[in-house]
């Protein structure tokens, strides 16, 4: 499952726990307007819309042009990259790939349902955009060694001990779904390492009790039995490739290998996010099951100082990172740009 966060606090499971919520803070967070009205925030709601474009017929006013019906998407070439392992703490190893070079380092932190391989669509795009960047698989992920999983913050730890190997400095942080509350842990604990950090359909780990209890409204209690593939991708992804859902689900049935929850070194408030100044970017789809847009939206209006852009991509689900590439690459693309140090 690709949530952010569990209800013990742990990276990769489903929900969140925590103590109880200043009363109505996130559900007068929940009725404010779009997901575009979050402080600084834009919306997407398809290239033809985001630019002002497709009002005509066939098109719904805030929604996708029916005239521009998603297609496949080819996974690209990739760029030239270096494979390695890293020792961490506890003596697991994580495996990584490396682009190199001498840009600004991006790294991708991904969801509990995949591994490394996750990125084929934003390995290649950045890099050629002078971006160096790296992927890695978290402990555990296809039968890794995991170590020892029980000490809380060792998935932020690992990702800082990755960053000092490979000497990276400062650099953007980019986690979807589980990969999301493990940047933001990181994020909460070490600012100044990091030059932006994006959120993509992630839980966040929030332990806020109201927070928590929207969550748990969104899904059904059998929701952990249905298929991965139904929780986890958007319909409309699904109708439109079902020979990138094969591939998708062939990643996650090979990441499910030994996979491991990660709690987090930082129980994460609504305190804590009112706190945080690291440039964020919230990008969702319109068809997340697990968090759908209004979770985006009060996890919006608690990042107060934070220079928050959202973005809210049509017809995907939660991996809005591999069924909607083409809006997500532009929309990372941009956000980095405008926060280069």
């Amino acid at each position: 499952m690709g949530g952010g966060g569990s209800r013990d606090g742990t990276a990769g499971t489903e929900g969140t726990h925590g103590r109880a919520a200043e009363a109505g803070l996130w559900r007068r967070a929940l009725l404010r307007g779009g997901a575009g009205a979050a402080v600084g925030g834009t919306i997407l709601a398809g290239t033809a819309n985001a630019a002002g474009r497709g009002r005509g017929a066939g098109a719904v006013a805030g929604g996708a042009d029916v005239r521009r019906p998603i297609r496949p998407i080819p996974v690209p070439a990739q760029a030239p990259a270096r494979e390695g392992t890293v020792e961490v703490d506890g003596g697991a190893r994580l495996a990584y790939w490396d682009t190199g070079g001498d840009g600004a380092p991006v790294v991708l932190l991904h969801p509990a349902s995949s591994s490394a391989e996750t990125w084929p669509y934003q390995q290649p795009f950045l890099a050629r955009a002078g971006y160096r960047v790296i992927g890695y698989s978290r402990r555990g992920v296809g039968g890794a060694e995991p170590g020892d999983t029980t000490r809380p913050g060792t998935g932020s730890g690992d990702l800082h001990t990755l960053a000092d190997a490979l000497g990276l400095g400062r650099f953007h942080a980019v986690g979807v779904a589980a990969g999301g509350g493990i940047a933001l842990d990181h994020a909460l604990q070490h600012p100044e390492r990091l030059r932006s950090l994006t959120l993509s359909c992630t839980l966040g780990g929030i332990q806020e009790q109201e927070y928590e209890n929207l969550l748990a409204s969104l899904r059904p209690p059998a929701w952990g039995s249905w298929p991965v593939q139904f929780r986890e991708l958007g319909p409309a992804y699904r109708a439109a490739d079902p020979d990138g859902t094969a591939r998708w689900a062939e990643i996650a049935q090979r990441a499910a290998t030994g996979r491991v929850g990660q709690p987090y070194a930082v129980p994460a408030t609504w305190a804590h996010l009112e706190a945080l100044t690291v440039p964020t970017l919230l990008i969702w789809g319109d068809g997340d099951l697990f968090t759908p847009p209004p979770v985006q939206r009060v996890l919006a209006g608690h990042l107060t100082r934070a220079r928050v852009r959202t973005a809210v991509l049509d017809e995907c689900g939660h991996n809005a990172h591999w069924e909607r590439s083409d809006l997500f690459n532009p929309t990372l693309l941009g956000f980095l740009r405008r926060n280069p140090r």
